[in-house]
């Protein structure tokens, strides 16, 4: 009885296996990959209403700051003296954290794109900022004295807050970054707050906003 015939080993589970086992390391490694991909921040840009945003309403903070100061170490009023002080702590505070987003996002904290750009509603030059007090008006401001400068603090910081709102209601309708949402959101409702609150002191003072 003829043996049976037998044929040298060609390799091919050991082949097979190897070729396996190096598919399912790529494909770890491209997955690897993508997770690190996806996990890396993705930052808002130069031109970005982000960085606008910052931008923009650290200056539009830097005067509110400024005239709430300037109202704290005159008023006698009490309520202002707490309202004006609260404006300038909160409001500085902000501005800190709005240019820590900005270094954090490798930006510079200043640019030369126009004010309100981000807003497709650059003001010409030499305007303002929606809300921010002019020239004269601070002038002003800085002359009066007594319930005079009172009413008159109350009256433009209403017009401020109204602007910072018309801004953070832009960037509310074009970020989805939620550190931007939380701190915009934060400063509308503190800021429609003490309008309201102005407004009643205005009352009491027997002025109008």
């Amino acid at each position: 009885m003829a043996e049976p015939e037998t044929r040298p080993s060609t390799g091919t589970p050991a082949r097979t296996w190897f070729a396996a086992l190096l598919v399912g390391v790529l494909a770890l490694a491209i997955g690897f990959g993508a997770g690190v991909f996806v996990a890396r921040p993705q930052h808002p840009g130069d031109g970005s209403a982000e960085a606008g945003f910052a931008r923009d309403m650290s200056t539009h903070h830097g005067q509110a700051v400024s005239m709430a100061i300037e109202e704290y170490g005159v008023t006698k009023d009490t309520y202002l003296r707490q309202v004006s002080v609260d404006m300038a702590l909160t409001q500085q505070g902000q501005i800190g954290m709005m240019q820590t987003w900005l270094r954090n996002w490798g930006l510079e904290t200043n640019s030369d794109a126009r004010p309100m750009e981000w807003m497709g509603a650059a003001v010409p030059p030499g305007s303002l900022m929606p809300g921010m007090a002019s020239a004269d008006d601070r002038d002003k401001l800085r002359k009066a004295t007594g319930r005079d400068k009172d009413v008159l603090f109350c009256q433009l910081m209403i017009q401020h807050h109204l602007g910072g709102i018309h801004m953070v209601d832009g960037i509310l309708a074009r970020t989805d970054d939620d550190q931007v949402r939380d701190l915009a959101q934060a400063m509308k409702d503190a800021q429609q707050y003490e309008i309201g609150a102005l407004k009643e002191k205005l009352t009491a003072l027997g002025a109008t906003p």
